[in-house]
Parts: C-alpha cells; sequence; structure tokens
C-alpha cells in the first residue's frame, strides 16, 4: 500500500523556496526519486502563501520510506532545513488498493 506524505516547509523572506531551489539544484532531491521504492518527490508553492513551500513524497510501501528516513538522505535534509530555518507540518496518506470493483470510484 503506497504512502503519501506532504510535507509543509514555511520561512522567512522567500527561505523555503531557496531550500527547493537547493535540494534541486545540488541532486539531493533527484538522488531521493532514485531511491528504491520512491513514486514521486516534487515541490509545490501554494498561490496563497509564498513562504511555504509543499513537498508531495510518495512511497510504494512503509518499507521504502523507513529505509529512506535510516537513508544518508535525511542528513543533508535536516542540514538544508536548519541552514534556512524553517519549520515544518507534516501529513501521511494512505493509497487505496484496487480490489478490482471500481463502481464506487467517481470519475
Amino acid at each position: 500500500m503506497s504512502i503519501t506524505v506532504n510535507i509543509y516547509y514555511t520561512g522567512k523572506n522567500g527561505s523555503a523556496r531557496a531550500f527547493a531551489e537547493e535540494m534541486e539544484k545540488s541532486g539531493v532531491a533527484e538522488k531521493i526519486r532514485a531511491e528504491e521504492g520512491n513514486l514521486r518527490y516534487d515541490y509545490f508553492i501554494p498561490v496563497n502563501d509564498c513562504e511555504t513551500v509543499l513537498l508531495i513524497d510518495s512511497w510504494k510501501n512503509k518499507e521504502a520510506i523507513y529505509l529512506h528516513h535510516a537513508s544518508p538522505m535525511m542528513g543533508e535534509i535536516t542540514r538544508l532545513r536548519e541552514k534556512y530555518d524553517l519549520h515544518m507540518k507534516v501529513e501521511q496518506y494512505t493509497g487505496i488498493e484496487s480490489s478490482g470493483d471500481e463502481r464506487y470510484i467517481r470519475k
């Protein structure tokens, strides 16, 4: 069952956007995308809050996310988050497995 985590990074004076840009330019985000079990790792900027960046981070299963949390990438993320003095809000969602009976899914 897939797991999606929404992480809202909030800072001041554009620091959240600078954090996301450094994650991309330094190659850290790309290394995370290449990790076994990663399904998505993308940053977004809400139109109503320019001081926040949303990361949508999806993983194949719990094991994949646990391995990611134990990886050297977590240290790099923490270092950059501290560098830019960001605060986080985290939401976690679990994917719905298809049973083959699609009549209840609104299209």
